[in-house]
């Protein structure tokens, strides 16, 4: 264990994912979401490999029992990616940041329903003051009287934002299944194939001939996901995932400063609050999952010896 070389490269992988998505927010409306999906996930794969390749374990990463599996988890992140994307082009980048933290409250809501896992009143409780916070971002956008400020595509955004956010709890769900005999490289790899094959197909469908600083920042949204995805897997080797996971959370932190240092966008009030409700949910959630499991630890080592 060294927590603090574990918190530092969960906050390096919180602020690569929070360039890589500034980049994304860069691109706007004049690269397709399909040709950005594609680079996104197809230079993901190039550090992947490479890494997996100094480190002995491709093998494990091209390895699998079930193909189809990893297929399902892709094709539920594929959606997730393709509608953050779409989102990131009409909305500014701390808004969709700030909904996306819904996904972790979605899941547990998932996790009842399709795990079957035993979802107390303090975590329900929690998924609902989260999604208080969800309403009050959202609230221009549902507005009829304060809709005349905002573009029908900012709207349409805040929808895009909302829907990936329940994808990606789809896919963490669908990830939680296949640990159960799938390697962490593995379902890296396979995610970033199925994602690039998903965006490969809407070649024939608006796909433009990028400048040379388009194409450098599509390359680079790739190159940095995908080691972004080997800095936060590496991270729990050293810290607890309890201890890192609140560190996530920094990452709404860092689309703000680059939403105003790169765009000049200023997050509104409703932003900020609904944002706050949301982190804070979350963070309980997260607490809440602590205490349990340091309980089932207890439980499972028994009574004291002598008692």
């Amino acid at each position: 264990m060294n927590i603090l070389k574990g918190i530092l490269l969960k906050l390096a992988s919180a602020l690569m994912f929070a360039v890589m998505q500034a980049l994304v927010r860069s691109l706007g409306e004049a690269i397709s979401v399909g040709q950005v999906v594609f680079f996104r996930s197809a230079f993901a794969v190039i550090p992947v490999v490479v890494i997996y390749a100094l480190r002995g374990e491709l093998d494990a990463a091209v390895h699998t029992k079930r193909p189809f599996g990893h297929v399902g988890r892709g094709l539920v992140g594929l959606g997730g990616m393709f509608f953050s994307f779409a989102a990131l082009a009409r909305l500014p980048l701390a808004e969709v940041t700030a909904i996306s933290f819904a996904s972790p409250l979605v899941t547990v809501a998932l996790a009842a329903l399709m795990l079957h896992e035993r979802v107390r009143i303090y975590r329900w409780s929690a998924v609902g003051v989260g999604f208080i916070g969800v309403i009050v971002m959202l609230a221009p956008h549902l507005d009829p009287q304060a809709l005349a400020s905002h573009t029908p595509a900012q709207t349409i955004g805040a929808m895009l934002a909302l829907a990936a956010a329940i994808a990606n709890a789809g896919a963490v769900i669908q990830t939680r299944r296949l640990t159960d005999t799938e390697t962490t490289s593995s379902i890296v790899l396979y995610f970033s194939l199925v994602c690039a094959a998903g965006g490969l197909l809407t070649l024939p469908f608006g796909w433009v001939m990028p400048t040379p600083w388009e194409l450098g920042a599509l390359i680079a949204t790739g190159v940095l996901g995908g080691t972004a995805h080997l800095v936060l897997t590496h991270s729990y080797r050293y810290a607890p995932a309890s201890v890192i996971a609140p560190y996530d959370y920094t990452g709404i932190l860092f689309a703000f400063l680059l939403g105003y240092l790169m765009f000049g966008e200023v997050p509104t009030n409703l932003v900020i609050s609904g944002a706050a409700i949301v982190v804070a949910a979350g963070l309980f959630v997260l607490w809440r999952e602590r205490q349990l499991g340091l309980k089932r630890a207890r439980d499972a080592e028994g009574p004291p010896s002598g008692a």
